[in-house]
């Protein structure tokens, strides 16, 4: 069991809903489902050092669905690479946390992203060169289940297993809503991971919400192809009231929500 992680997970789920409040900022639901995903990288598996984010050995991450950045802002401040006070200015006019991921604003942001279906082609750039230049760090790829709509992925998807990189994890948040809808009813996403196989991926489908499962996946041995983990999610995890009502695309909570979502969470506030 990882009751440290979980713990973490937690508490940066209440500190997005915070931060939505108090910006009055959309997108919280897409945060909230992606939280364990970051919690085990950047706990246990990226190699990167707070103290020194720009390290050209780094692992590197390429958060590609840049909608719901205030989680990667949130996890990023919990692992001490800037200071969690920063967080109350999410969103603030002339502040270093848009709305939308700007890199050399926020230390730990590796890609301006946001328009969907870039963030892999990225990531098998970025792994490319690290095959390349000799450096021997690995890449990972976060994307939600609706960019997994646009060619520009699986061009990318066919690309990777024929390039010999260094080693690239896609991790597909699938929480199963869009914009307008569910994912299944705007387009044929189904079966996901048998289709990231099909292009020559090591490819599973897990639990998102389960730290173990997630750690269990990333941490087994590799082969020479490159990794899809299709972690099933719930959009708005960690509020009873958010989980799975796709209103909270664009909602932001009220002040009685907050603490609603503290209580549920467990937290002091």
């Amino acid at each position: 069991m990882n009751s440290d992680l979980e713990t973490h997970a937690r508490e940066i789920r209440y500190r997005l809903i915070r931060m939505s409040h108090e910006a009055q900022s959309a997108h919280l639901a897409g945060a909230l489902s992606c939280v364990d995903l970051l919690v085990a990288l950047y706990w246990r598996v990226l190699k990167i050092d707070p103290a020194c984010p720009n390290d050209p050995n780094r692992d590197r991450l390429i958060f590609s669905k840049g909608h719901a950045v205030s989680a990667l802002y949130a996890t990023l401040a919990k692992r001490g690479f800037f200071p969690e006070e920063k967080l109350a200015r999410y969103n603030q006019h002339g502040a270093s946390l848009p709305e939308q991921p700007c890199p050399d604003m926020t230390p730990g942001v590796e890609w301006a992203t946001g328009s969907l279906g870039h963030g892999l082609g990225v990531g098998l750039g970025v792994a490319l060169a690290s095959s390349i230049q000799q450096n021997p760090h690995s890449t990972f790829v976060i994307m939600s289940d609706g960019e997994c709509q646009e060619g520009s992925v699986w061009e990318a998807a066919m690309l990777a297993p024929k390039l010999k990189t260094g080693p690239l994890t896609v991790l597909v948040d699938f929480n199963g809503w869009q914009a307008t809808g569910r994912s299944r009813d705007i387009m044929q996403m189904e079966p996901l991971a048998e289709k990231w196989a099909s292009f020559g991926w090591d490819a599973c489908e897990l639990d998102g919400h389960s730290i173990d499962e997630i750690l269990s996946s990333l941490e087994k041995p590799r082969d020479h192809r490159p990794r899809a983990i299709i972690a099933r999610t719930v959009k708005g995890k960690g509020a009873s009231f958010i989980e799975d009502d796709n209103n909270w695309h664009y909602r932001s909570p009220t002040a009685d929500e907050v603490e609603k979502a503290a209580q549920e969470l467990g937290i002091v506030s």
